[in-house]
């Protein structure tokens, strides 16, 4: 199931529930899917590794692209990280291009950190309704 068709989904599951007590479950899926939504509409800055590429950081078992929601945020990251003192090379990226181009070019599994070192900070894992399902790690493996 595409992302169009998960959110319309949701959507109607949501108009089915409004009439009873709200459900929390409904609640916290639609508050993601409307996190997801943003995030894919937003164009974010990207810092560059030392060969120009996409800047990743392992956590959890996985990688994950550094995403950042405007320079601030991204001096925060260099500052947590007591690296402020170097000059930090960025891509502005369109966050729905990151998801649905880059993680699938990728031949590592990969997730989406949004402002990692904010009190905003949001994970976008590499799993089914995020990112294509071929390359979900919850998902079928494309043969």
């Amino acid at each position: 199931m595409g992302f169009e068709e998960e959110w319309g989904s949701l959507q109607a599951e949501a108009a089915a529930s409004r009439p009873a007590a709200a459900d929390p479950v409904v609640e916290a899926r639609q508050a993601a899917w409307r996190q997801l939504t943003e995030f894919r509409d937003r164009v974010v800055l990207v810092p560059l590794d030392e060969r120009g590429g996409l800047w990743t950081a392992g956590l959890g078992g996985l990688d994950w692209i550094c995403a950042f929601s405007d320079e601030d945020a991204l001096s925060r990251f260099a500052q947590a990280r007591d690296e402020a003192d170097r000059e930090w090379a960025f891509r502005r990226v369109r966050a729905a291009r990151l998801l649905d181009e880059v993680v699938p070019a990728l031949d590592f599994p990969c997730g989406v950190a949004l402002n990692p070192a904010g009190p905003d900070g949001t994970v976008f894992p590499p799993v089914r309704g995020i990112v294509p399902d071929a390359v979900a790690v919850d998902g079928e493996v494309a043969a």
